[in-house]
Order: structure tokens, then sequence, then C-alpha cells
């Protein structure tokens, strides 16, 4: 180490590492907002290991199998980052200790830089051992700095992983709630057709009105923590992309051409989502893309409305209602799609692709299914499109 680097600049590179690691640490587990700042340690490494996960949970065959490995990645990542964050301060202040000129005593050997790593790794993690003892000045004030900033650092961590995973499991309610309401995955074209019962419309205004809560949640939460974006659901077929489509798909319906649906709330709601919705892509870097295909052609939306006249809503048609439609899509497709593209999900269509089970009728077990079927049809929700 001596020949490549003075102990002066070995000092300087310490302190530069020990401040881009301290204010990366501060802005994502302390800092309840949204970080502009284009060069971050952490979205560097999230970038670089998000890249490579995908990459590699592509070559899985099985789809259940790459699911369930794109789901580690959440979890596995925010460990392995706050492992980055200790190792890159253990390192900064070893490399202050060895420009500060090793002034250390050990027993049974000589100092040098290891020794300096060593004594910033026992500081860090306050175990004080005590077989390498500061002999300076300098150095013992760099071994209590290190001492408080390890136990901070610690007892930040600690703090933030409850949070993260209460985030997480606050995000996911509403996501279950859904599956009854809108089918699985959710579609617009379902969640409207199960809630056109008798007061069904009041219902679906709570409902939305549920949903405009939750995607102000998920804004303030997921700006501030993006890492929870790649946290995905219990559920292989569920999903925060999913489910937050559904609402926009469903609220662009309700403007564009379902009368006494609860058009000034399926506004609001439309409002704050497709707001998250461009936020969350900026923060990710995802400029809006165009789609491959149309997710609504115009058969598709005939047949909702179709399915919805039969059941009793009042539905607009002709062109004015079908240019509405589209430029509402216009204002949250492009963006979503480009951030589920890359977060590897996929967008539900409008209307469920076949008639299926949800995930509440279906368990491992499920041999019965006679019985479950008398008790779906009981209550009057396996009418699918």
């Amino acid at each position: 180490m001596q020949h490549m680097i003075s102990a002066p600049g070995a000092f300087a590179v310490g302190v530069a590492i020990f401040l881009i690691v301290l204010w990366d640490a501060f802005e994502a587990i302390i800092l309840p907002r949204r970080v502009t700042r284009k060069f971050r340690l952490a979205r560097l490494f999230y970038r670089s290991t998000w890249k490579t996960w995908r990459f590699m949970t592509a070559l899985i065959p099985s789809r259940k199998a790459r699911e369930a490995s794109l789901g580690f990645y959440g979890p596995l990542s925010l460990l392995v980052l706050v492992g980055v964050w200790a190792v890159g301060l253990v390192l900064g202040f070893g490399l202050m200790q060895y420009g500060a000129g090793s002034a250390v005593v050990m027993t049974g050997g000589q100092p040098g830089f290891l020794t300096d790593i060593y004594l910033s790794g026992t500081t860090f993690f306050t175990l004080g051992l005590g077989d390498v003892i500061p002999r300076s000045g300098l150095s013992r004030a760099l071994v209590v700095t290190e001492a408080g900033f390890g136990f901070g650092f610690l007892a930040a961590v600690i703090g933030y992983l409850p949070f993260i995973y209460g985030s997480f499991s606050k995000r996911e309610v509403n996501i279950s709630l859904l599956d009854s309401r809108a089918g699985t995955p959710p579609t617009a074209g379902e969640l409207l057709r199960r809630h056109s019962y008798l007061h069904g419309q009041e219902a679906l205004r709570v409902l939305l009105k549920d949903w405009e809560l939750w995607c102000a949640e998920l804004m303030e939460s997921h700006l501030s923590y993006p890492v929870l974006a790649y946290f995905r659901s219990q559920h292989d077929n569920q999903s925060w992309i999913a489910s937050l489509t559904a609402i926009l798909d469903t609220c662009a319906l309700v403007i564009g051409g379902v009368e006494g649906a609860c058009e000034k709330q399926a506004e609001l709601t439309f409002a704050i989502a497709r707001h998250a919705v461009v936020d969350l892509s900026q923060v990710f870097g995802t400029a809006p893309k165009p789609l491959p295909h149309d997710r609504l052609p115009a058969q598709d939306l005939r047949h909702i409305r179709d399915i919805l006249a039969q059941h009793g809503m009042k539905v607009h048609d002709g062109e004015d209602a079908d240019r509405k439609l589209i430029e509402f899509r216009k204002m949250y497709e492009p963006y979503i799609y480009a951030l589920a593209n890359y977060l590897n999900q996929t967008l539900p269509p409008w209307i469920p692709p076949k008639k299926g089970k949800d995930n509440w009728q279906t368990t491992a077990w499920a041999q019965s299914a006679g019985l479950i079927d008398k008790e779906v049809a009981a209550i009057g929700v396996d009418d699918h499109f």
C-alpha cells in the first residue's frame, strides 16, 4: 500500500470514501424525500445489480422459478447494500488510520495497512478486542469517531429494515383486497362488472377513494425508498404495477363513458395515480415508451361496453367517448409500460383473457373443486367476461 499512495493521499481518499458512503446512507435511510442527484452510490448499486439479476433470471426456464428468483432480489439487495455501506465506512476509516501514520500498538506483529483495516473493523462493529491500540491523538480521535458512527449506523439500519417491511405490508393490503373485486390479475372491465349490483356504484366510489389514498402513500414511500419497488407480491399473478394499471384503466373508462359511476372520484384517483406513475418513472429513469401492441382493441372495448350495458350501467358510445378514452390512456400507458418493462413485470389486460378462478378461490390442496364452485356461485363472482 505504501508504494501505491502516500500517507496524506490515503487520508484524503479515506475521508472522501467516508463522506460519500455517509451521505448516501443518509439519503437512503433518513432523508424522507426524492433525491434528484444523478450520481449516487445506491443508484449505481441497484442499476448494476438489477441488470445482472434480470439477465441471470431470464435463463431460468420455469416461469414460477423466475418469479421466485426475482422476488429474492428486493430483500437480498437491501442487505447487500447495507453491507456495501459498512465495508465502505470500514475502508474509509482504515485509510484514514493509515494516512495518520498507522500510529497503533499491535501485539505480535508490525502495524501496517491491514492492521489499520482490522482496527477499523473492530471499532466500527464495536468489538473492542484490545489487541490493536491507538497511540497518537489523531488515531485515538479516529477510533472514537468511528465507534460513534458505527453505533449510529447500526441503530439506523435496525430502524430502517422494519420500516421498509412495514411499508411493503401496507402496500400489499389493497392489492390483496382487489383480488375479489377485480379478478386475478385485476382488470378494469371485471372491476366495473363486479360493481354493477344494486348500490354497487357507491361501493365503487369508496373503492376508488381508498385507492386514491393508496396511490398517494405509494408515491411518498416509493419515492423516498425506491427499493420498495423491487419487492414483489406474494402471488406471481399479482403486482403493484398490475393493480395500479387496473385502477388507472378503470378511472379512464369511468371518466370516458360510464354515466353515474362516480366520475368526480375517478378523476381525483386518476390524477394521483398518474402522478405516482410519472414520478416513479423519473426516479428509475424509465422514459415513456410506446406499447408494442394496443392493450384495448376496438372489439374488446365494444365487448366491455356491451357487458356493462347488460348489467344495467349507462355507457356512452361514439367517437367523442372513444377519443376521450384514448387521450386519458396516452397520459399514463407509455409511462407505466416503461416502468413495468424495467421491473420485469407485465401489464394486465382490460378484460380477463379467459374464465378462471381468483387467488382466494384456489389452494394447493384444492381437490374439492365442486364445493368451491358452489360457494363461488352463491356469492356471484364466478360469472366472468
